[in-house]
């Protein structure tokens, strides 16, 4: 399957990734400000690691919920 890098390779929607819509900077997306959980990577099909980024729905969704 072909790699889309502006899609999150979990859900298919858009990832907002700014390094895919050209940005020089990483540190210009949004996910330099949010630590991904380890599993996320886990949910990605091999193919798109290093290729495409999760979004920020499935970033929070796949993050481990904390305790109240």
């Amino acid at each position: 399957a072909r790699v889309e890098p502006k899609c999150c390779p979990v859900c298919g929607e858009p990832n907002g990734c700014a390094m895919a819509a050209g940005a020089d900077d990483a540190s210009s997306c949004w996910c330099a400000a949010v630590e991904i959980p380890a599993g996320a990577l886990a949910s990605c099909p091999d193919e798109a690691l290093g290729r495409a980024c999760i979004c920020q729905r499935c970033a929070a969704a796949l993050r481990p919920q904390q305790q109240q």
